[in-house]
């Protein structure tokens, strides 16, 4: 069987306590046929530990946001 996972470095987005976080360069395994991404419990503990810490961004970026309806 043919391996799709690739490893890649993604970019990963929350919304957190009515705030969206964004974080860049991610590593990740990434399926080449779904696109669904996995991350190893370090990266997710290590992006919990950013948000959780309110660290200083590397830069901030106005987002607009619309209703569907």
């Amino acid at each position: 069987m043919k391996e799709t996972m690739v490893d890649a470095k993604v970019t990963y987005t929350l919304e957190h306590g009515g705030k969206f976080f964004i974080v860049e360069n991610v590593p990740a395994r990434v399926c080449k046929e779904t696109g669904e991404q996995f991350f190893a419990p370090e990266t997710v503990e290590h992006i919990r530990t950013i948000i959780k810490t309110r660290q200083k961004p590397d830069r901030v970026i106005e987002t607009p946001v619309y209703q569907y309806a």
